[in-house]
């Protein structure tokens, strides 16, 4: 996206207005405006004029959400000028971040404050204020998503002003996973814990075995989840386990690494996805032999370094949470509906995780401890039929579907499965009463 330069009043100038699109090429928007703030006094002023002026206006980070909710058809507010470390407090473990922060940059700015972030995802290309508005979240039972993390907020409200939300304020739950319905975010300060290790094991498992100690594994392992191969009866798991920052690390060499990590993962997984898009028959034999390749690794490293990996092949996603007790249920009718449609072929994992009740009002963890299974698919093919009928089965199991991946549920739907619902929408209409914050897609899981 080209950049500006400020002005001499400080205000950011707009961009050469043109189409911004997600990573996931799912949605595409041709902005009225595109402005990239450098400060956040500029962020106010851009917010306040758009609303002055009478357009909605959204913020956008790394674009990483499947679904449209960053969509922006009027003023598209790119917050990647605005990253970095605010504060940091080592005796509290607190610190602040601009909201266009990546987490991938996270672990540099916490290093020299011996901090870290509690629990990530498998994926660090996105924003901190993206990946809490949505409900990015990673493995652990004993762990809650990024949401859980934010002990304080800055949002700029419609009029400009900045609504700060400090720890304790009753209305954080809301908006530290607030879809960008009650604002934009300037800055996000996170309860961090010292800088600690994980020993990971990962192997290549009989689906079978895997799933009959199912239960203690979750419950004795700090991070574990699994990736089931379709089409086959073997399973990827990675069990990751916490140990002091002082420990020895025994990282992976770097060509192991880059074989694994880039050559296996990215390069030759593309090929294999490019070829079953175009000879689907062949996907099963692929899914066997990626499955078997998967595993056999041991190694102790930073936690950052363990708990995301680099993902290049370009992908559509939908997940859903269910009841951590209902896991087993959900995911026996996952494998069925597989097998009862030989003549679709999947080619990506299945992805299985678990995390741990939180309070945030519209947490897909919000009150109950959860599974999570994520099913993907290469994004060259359709995913429509798949993606329903993924979707029919986890409603059924009481399901809430992640807010940043496809689904297709609307308000009413989704009142069913959140208890702060209406209490949530009191707010929005308190905080942005004439939805300069909305888009199509607030409007379809809000309402307008």
């Amino acid at each position: 996206m080209n950049r500006v330069s400020p002005g001499l009043s400080g205000v950011p100038r707009p961009a050469r207005v043109r189409s911004w699109q997600n990573w996931a090429r799912t949605v595409r928007v041709r902005p009225q405006q595109i402005k990239v703030p450098t400060s956040v006094p500029a962020l106010q002023r851009a917010v306040a004029a758009a609303a002055a002026a009478g357009l909605r206006v959204k913020a956008v980070g790394a674009g990483h959400s499947f679904t449209g909710i960053a969509e922006a058809p009027d003023v598209l507010l790119d917050l990647s000028r605005l990253q970095g470390l605010a504060r940091a407090d080592p005796v509290t473990g607190q610190v602040t971040l601009l909201a266009g922060t990546r987490l991938h940059a996270v672990p540099r700015l916490l290093a020299p404050y011996g901090l870290a972030m509690p629990n990530l995802g498998d994926i660090d290309r996105q924003s901190i204020a993206g990946a809490i508005s949505t409900g990015t979240h990673g493995t652990g039972a004993a762990f809650a998503g990024l949401s859980a993390q934010v002990c304080g907020l800055v949002l700029i409200q419609p009029d400009g002003g900045r609504l700060t939300l400090a720890e304790g304020h009753p209305l954080l739950p809301a908006a530290a996973l607030g879809l960008g319905a009650l604002g934009v975010i300037a800055e996000v300060t996170l309860q961090c814990v010292p800088a600690f290790l994980l020993r990971a094991e990962e192997r290549s498992e009989s689906l079978e075995t895997v799933l009959g100690c199912l239960a203690n594994r979750v419950k004795e392992a700090d991070h574990f989840e699994f990736y089931w191969f379709p089409h086959t009866d073997r399973a990827a798991t990675k069990t990751n386990t916490r140990l002091p920052g002082g420990s020895p690390r025994v990282p992976l060499p770097p060509l192991r690494r880059w074989v694994d990590d880039s050559l296996l993962s990215n390069s030759v997984f593309r090929a294999t996805c490019a070829a079953g898009a175009a000879l689907p028959a062949v996907v099963p034999a692929v899914n066997r032999m990626a499955a078997a390749a998967l595993g056999g690794r041991d190694y102790t490293d930073l936690s950052p370094q363990v708990f995301t990996q680099e993902r290049t092949v370009r992908f559509r996603e939908s997940e859903y949470a269910v009841p951590a007790e209902l896991l087993p249920s959900a995911f026996a009718g996952l494998r069925k509906l597989v097998a009862d449609n030989p003549r679709r072929r999947v080619s990506f994992p299945v992805e299985v995780r678990w995390a741990a009740a939180d309070d945030r009002w519209l947490s897909t963890a919000y009150g109950q401890d959860t599974a999570y299974i994520a099913v993907h698919r290469y994004y060259r093919e359709d995913p429509g039929g798949y993606f329903a009928a993924f979707e029919a089965l986890m409603l059924a199991h009481g399901g809430r579907p992640h807010w940043g991946k496809e689904h297709g549920l609307s308000a009413p739907g989704l009142a069913e499965r959140y208890p702060l619902f209406d209490r949530f929408l009191q707010l929005r209409d308190r905080l942005d009463p004439d939805r300069v914050f909305a888009n199509a897609y607030l409007d379809r899981v809000l309402g307008p």
